[in-house]
């Protein structure tokens, strides 16, 4: 039977593991077999960068924690090697890394993954993995706002560069009678003899 210290450990890591399960706006959970020291050095550098908080866990605190959290559904995959990875601000980062990572490794694999507090599947983890970074849908964006602005300032500037409104209607004066078309004469009647 183990000591009271050590179920009051297990209570307060389980009790983490809630509230930090309640705090993310996304959650991937893997199976980190047969990782490497080197690769998982690299793999938790590559997480922490995102703000992404990567756990080993056992999978019956796991579960206990995702009971506590109010999220159902994990636990067909609580088995063998679990680790997780969390996210309070990013959707898609750990999916884009661990996805990434996964299909270089032969053992590593992505077992379910959690979308503000709700299980999802393997389809939509692959899914999320594949949108653009936050900073790229922004600058997509900030793009698509510029370019009618843009259009326009380089109007203004070709109406400046040729003298200014009066210059340009000018001009366009000009066009429009050098350009009138000229009136064809009327074709002759052919008389039949």
């Amino acid at each position: 039977m183990p000591s009271e210290k050590v179920l009051e450990a297990k209570k307060a890591l389980v009790a983490d593991l809630s509230e930090r399960l309640k705090a993310s706006v996304s959650c991937i959970v893997v199976n980190y077999k047969g990782i490497t020291v080197a690769d998982d050095t690299q793999l938790r550098k590559e997480l922490r960068e995102c703000d992404v908080k990567y756990t080993v866990v056992k999978n019956t605190m796991l579960g206990r924690a995702c009971e506590a959290a109010g999220i159902t559904g994990l636990e067909p995959v609580l088995e063998g090697t679990t680790a997780i990875a969390t996210s309070e601000t990013d959707y898609t980062g750990a999916a884009r890394i661990l996805s990434k990572y996964a299909k270089k490794s032969e053992d590593f694999a992505i077992k379910s993954g959690v979308l503000d507090g709700e299980v999802i599947s393997l389809e939509k983890v692959d899914a999320l993995a594949k949108l653009p970074t936050r900073e790229v849908l922004l600058a997509n964006v900030l793009g698509a706002f510029q370019a009618p602005i843009a259009s326009f300032a380089r109007g203004v500037q070709a109406v400046v560069d040729k003298g200014g409104i009066e210059a340009c209607l000018a001009d366009k004066e000009t066009n429009a009678e050098t350009e009138a078309p000229a009136e064809e004469a009327a074709p002759a009647e052919e008389t039949a003899e």
